[in-house]
């Protein structure tokens, strides 16, 4: 059985709303709903929503009524509060705590091999038969994580430049991953980037990139417990500070705690940031329509 997780806890400041209960298909679904219905239909048998309870009643009604009955449902959330043992958060704290503190709110709900996933991105159905694919044939107890990686190509904008992740492999294995910023194609063709110290990347299109589609089993739990030990021991009175899974994912690696496989996926990806993704990513999910990968009504 494999657990589908949910990040759905953001609220949205620079699109200027909740952007994961925006309509986007032609019958007011949500990217969400088209990566539910995938999930589904690739044999998840539960998912569970990270989401603050600022919005739950509207957030939890809309979900029951779409979902249910098609697959167990379950809810985490992801308060400032919400901190392990021996914690408390500042008085002037407002963002949330990031990531890797999202995925261990849900530590009671998750008893299966997991993927995580953002309720705003869309990530196609051969993705999460992967996904379903890696999940269901491990152990729960196996520290051989996973990844679901895409091509460079089908993550592009054609309205500027993006960041994105580069996976460094190594036999099928992650070794890191290099965040390089503002990839965009080129006048000549050519696909370049920069990265944090401005030094200049060259990409490819088949270049693998991470979009935050990790695979786990519950045994990451008690690595985040520890992780989050340390990083609220160091940083919880920065106003700013955010606990990151690829850096949790990162450090076990380093240490030889776990490994990362890394999956591949030829779907495209897309996802909404700013109010004018909006008619990009409808039109992109009209062509998914039109070419049979769903039905015009979900």
């Amino acid at each position: 059985m494999a657990t589908l997780l949910v990040l759905a806890a953001g609220m949205g400041s620079r699109y200027g709303g909740l952007k994961q209960l925006d309509p986007m298909g032609p019958n007011g679904e949500t990217i969400l709903d088209y990566s539910v219905y995938d999930a589904i239909r690739a044999g998840f048998t539960k998912v569970v929503f990270i989401i603050r309870k600022s919005f739950s009643e509207e957030f939890e009604a809309r979900a029951e009524s779409i979902y249910g009955g098609n697959i167990e449902i379950a809810y985490c959330y992801q308060e400032l509060d919400n901190l392990p043992k021996g914690f408390t958060c500042p008085e002037e704290r407002q963002k949330p705590w990031g990531t890797a503190h999202a995925i261990w709110v849900s530590k009671d709900e998750v008893n299966d091999p997991f993927a995580v996933i953002n309720a705003d991105d869309y990530y196609g159905p051969q993705a999460f038969q992967t996904a379903a694919n890696f999940l269901n044939a491990a152990d729960s107890t196996s520290t051989d994580y996973g990844m679901v990686a895409y091509q460079l190509a089908n993550t592009l904008s054609e309205h500027g430049g993006v960041n994105r992740g580069v996976v460094n492999q190594e036999n099928g294995f992650m070794k890191d991953v290099k965040e390089v910023l503002k990839i965009q194609t080129q006048k000549d063709g050519s696909i370049k980037g920069i990265d944090d110290d401005h030094v200049e990347h060259k990409l490819t299109e088949d270049t693998l990139v991470s979009m935050n589609f990790f695979l786990f089993t519950p045994s990451l739990f008690g690595k985040l417990d520890e992780f989050l030990f340390d990083f609220f021991s160091a940083r919880l009175n920065e106003e700013k500070s955010e606990s990151y899974i690829p850096a949790v994912i990162d450090g076990l690696i380093k240490d030889d705690q776990a490994t990362c496989t890394v999956k591949h996926s030829t779907d495209r990806w897309f996802g909404v940031t700013y109010p004018e993704d909006k008619p990009i990513v409808q039109k992109a999910i009209s062509e998914c329509i039109a070419n049979g990968v769903y039905p015009e009504n979900l």
